[in-house]
């Protein structure tokens, strides 16, 4: 009985507590890292308007005075623990025009932006109520500069009549919770640490520590390494291609992806993409359109929306789900609109001229007939596939005008029975917004002239995710056409960049059905969809994610007090960015989640073009270089996703080259000697021959052989001891033409297969050889030529010092 008593009375003094960390834990900063605070501190301080456009500066500037206050702090104390004031005295006030005399100034400025910048995080408080009511002890441990009562106001300010236990401030203590603090704490507070708790993202100080010292950790990340690794890419987007602008605040946009995702954590990798990358863009894009709405709409004015399918059909489902029925999803191309609008052949000619390869049943499916001369035409190419191109220059000879005009009349009634029948109160609306993802208003000004050829009267507003900003100069002067991401925000260089990466973007917001090629009354009469049952599910797996962030988000920045749409402007840069790290810049998982995707050519036909084609873009930088490659036409569709799988660093290359910030004299060729070759006909009769070697930005070897049919030559020979005796062979490639100007400048690049190739005193390891003696050589078979001139290049990466 004596010894049961004991034990009750000994466990009637244990004391269970629960600790919290305070920044990024129980309290929140809305804006993208923690030196968004020196950002904003720039900003208040006034230092933005005598010294501007230096906010990069004054937050570097900050970082080091606290480098150098910690540094001084351990030398002279012992401990790095340091406050407020300590920071500013190593600031350089001088080059920011102030004197000492402003340090309290600008330490009282810090904590301005601290109080409007930080969010008690309602997830941490209801915990933390929690266990208030539940009789455990609860307070606060931070390693922070702001001393004990500075951090009590700025707690109470996120949450008014916020009461605690307890608040340890390291800087009061000079110790940090990866020294001392705990241990202080535990005994000051006669704290039992096994029946404690702390909570905190900082894996060292908060969980490492506590468990150190007894305490039951409890990990909170700010986010997972696989997010924190897409966010620190797009921060230098930002700053790559929105140049200038504040890198750091944003309203809160990164701070609410964070707790979306937190909240939907267990989610495949398709949801979660979409969640967290297309989800936040597309909701951004959603305000933008809401935007164009209320400026289109006025006095006397019925403003009606619609989405062009297909790619407009991801928002069109976002804007349903936050804004009801209040919209119209029109299926709608460029191809169909702009017949419709034909009174001439232009029109069609502009269309064809555009398309990569078409044949005969998809030119009869796309204008209704099939002339004999067209037909005839189509005869004449390999397997009935011509250029788009060839077949819009021969088009005037091959049709009368006429017949075109006459098939433009009827597709135009039958697109507006559909416009009529889809949008309700067609002919009361005064103004038609229609948004796409963009991107020069084709569609739009299209309708334009078939509205003026049917006497209508409606006013028609582009709403754009991306816009070519240059190509709106001729819309008509009652219309108006606007971009979310325009020339305002990233340049058109850049812009061209995002475009010819898009397709990926498309596929993942179209709708499962195929492209739209005529009507019949209220019914869509579609083209083929050639695309897997794979890829469209898991595109719709990509557009659930997208429109789980859009449902959950308006929820979520009540909670967190977040307007990440406040700043239009703001917000149009992070959406850049946050689109531009996943069109240029995907990451590993990503690549092997969407590499296999394909694009659909449309025009009735089965054909998909690759979105990702390395070995292309290896062959094509053995040809042409780098440059070159970062100008190719498509396909491969998705040609940063190419560059990333060659490797992360030639994706960021490539994305410099896409901002004009690859000096070609770095990463270009240049000749660094000369070398004889060995030309060797059929009949054994050999010639010796002399041509240039490059050295590339990239420290590689390149020759370049060229050939004529005339030459009648069956193998080239490479004296690889003159100039690499030891390297790694990045392969061979042939570029033909009917002359030397079209064959350096072709685009259809072929590989030499390697087991083809055949070497003499050479030793191979994979890519890696070894040349045995001075005589070794590399053997090239040179094939049957089809075209009057060939080009043979060889990448070599020399290994070993080079030959004299």
């Amino acid at each position: 009985m004596t010894i049961a008593t004991a034990g009750t009375k000994r466990r009637a003094q244990i004391v269970s507590a629960w600790s919290f960390d305070v920044f990024d834990t129980f309290l929140l900063r809305t804006c993208t890292t923690p030196d968004g605070v020196f950002e904003r501190t720039y900003e208040l301080s006034g230092i933005s308007r005598t010294c501007p456009n230096v906010s990069a500066s004054f937050v570097q500037h900050r970082i080091q005075a606290e480098a150098r206050a910690r540094r001084t702090a351990k030398e002279k104390r012992g401990g790095s623990e340091i406050r407020i004031d300590e920071i500013y005295s190593y600031f350089p006030f001088k080059l920011f025009g102030l004197t000492r005399h402003d340090l309290s100034d600008l330490a009282e400025s810090e904590f301005a932006a601290e109080l409007e910048l930080c969010r008690a995080n309602p997830d941490m408080l209801r915990q933390y109520m929690d266990m208030k009511q539940a009789g455990h002890r609860v307070g606060f441990i931070s390693d922070t500069y702001w001393d004990s009562a500075s951090l009590a106001r700025l707690l109470r300010a996120c949450r008014p009549g916020l009461t605690w236990d307890f608040l340890y401030a390291s800087c009061d203590h000079g110790s940090g919770k990866s020294e001392t603090l705990f241990a202080k704490y535990l005994s000051e507070q006669g704290i039992d640490a096994s029946v404690s708790f702390h909570v905190g993202d900082n894996d060292k100080a908060d969980i490492k520590s506590a468990k150190r010292h007894g305490i039951r950790p409890r990990y909170y990340p700010q986010a997972t390494p696989q997010l924190a690794s897409k966010f620190q890419r797009e921060t230098a987007l930002l700053e790559l291609l929105c140049a200038g602008a504040p890198a750091r605040l944003d309203h809160g946009a990164r701070t609410l992806r964070r707790m979306v995702a937190a909240r939907n954590a267990e989610k495949s990798p398709a949801f979660h993409l979409g969640m967290t990358v297309l989800g936040p863009v597309m909701t951004a894009f959603d305000a933008f359109i809401v935007r164009r709405c209320r400026e289109v709409a006025g006095p006397g004015r019925k403003v009606a929306l619609a989405f062009l399918g297909r790619d407009g059909f991801l928002p069109h489902r976002i804007w349903r789900d936050l804004h009801g029925a209040t919209s119209a999803y029109l299926e709608i191309n460029r191809r169909v609109s702009l017949i419709a609008s034909a009174d001439t052949m232009q029109p069609l000619i502009g269309l064809l001229g555009k398309v990569l390869k078409i044949d005969a049943p998809a030119f009869r499916d796309m204008i209704k007939i099939l002339p004999p001369k067209v037909a005839a035409f189509f005869a004449a190419y390999p397997d009935g596939i011509a250029p788009g191109e060839d077949l819009a220059e021969a088009l005037p000879k091959l049709m009368d005008a006429g017949e075109i005009v006459d098939l433009a009349t009827a597709l135009r009634a039958r697109l507006l029975a559909y416009l009529r029948h889809t949008i309700p109160d067609f002919d009361d609306c005064t103004d038609l917004v229609l948004a796409d993802l963009g991107y020069s208003g084709s569609v739009q000004k299209a309708l334009r002239r078939v509205f003026d050829m049917e006497g209508i009267k409606i006013r028609l507003h582009g709403a754009y995710l991306i816009s070519l900003d240059d190509a709106f100069d001729d819309v008509a002067e009652q219309d108006t056409a606007a971009g979310f991401i325009s020339d305002l925000v990233v340049t058109p260089h850049i812009k061209r960049m995002l475009i010819r990466n898009v397709a990926l973007l498309e596929q993942i917001c179209c709708s499962a059905d195929g492209s739209v090629r005529d009507y019949d009354g209220d019914r869509v009469l579609r083209e083929i969809n050639p695309r897997p049952a794979s890829q469209i599910a898991l595109a719709a797996e990509i557009q659930a994610g997208a429109l789980a962030f859009a449902k959950s988000a308006e929820d979520v920045a009540l909670d967190f007090c977040l307007d990440p749409n406040a700043a239009p402007d703001i917000a149009a840069r992070w959406c850049t960015a946050t689109l531009a790290r996943f069109l240029l810049l995907p990451d590993e998982d990503e690549l092997a989640l969407l590499g296999g995707l394909k694009h659909d050519v449309n025009l009735g036909t089965h054909a998909l073009a690759p979105m990702i084609d390395s070995d292309f873009l290896r062959r094509r930088i053995t040809a042409r270089g780098f440059s070159a490659a970062c100008a190719s036409a498509a396909p491969p569709m998705w040609l940063a996703g190419s560059f990333a799988r060659l490797s992360p660093s030639n994706a960021y290359l490539y994305t410099l080259f896409g901002a004009n910030r690859l000096p070609a004299d770095v990463f270009e060729e240049s000749p660094c000697g000369q070398v004889q070759i060995g030309l060797f006909r059929a009949n054994a009769a050999a010639t010796l021959d002399t041509v240039t070697l490059y050295r590339t930005g990239f420290g590689e070897l390149r020759l370049r052989i060229p050939l004529s049919r005339t030459m009648a030559i069956a193998m080239i020979a490479l004296p690889l001891p003159k100039f690499a005796a030891e390297g790694l062979l990045h392969g061979v490639t042939v570029q033909s033409a009917d002359d030397i100007r079209d064959a350096a400048e072709s685009q259809d690049v072929a590989g030499i297969a390697a087991d083809s190739l055949i070497s003499a005193g050479v030793r191979h390891n994979g890519a890696h050889y070894r040349t045995e003696n001075d005589d070794a050589c590399l053997l090239i078979p040179v094939g049957p030529m089809a075209h009057v001139i060939a080009i043979y290049s060889v990448a070599i990466t020399p290994l070993g010092s080079s030959p004299k």
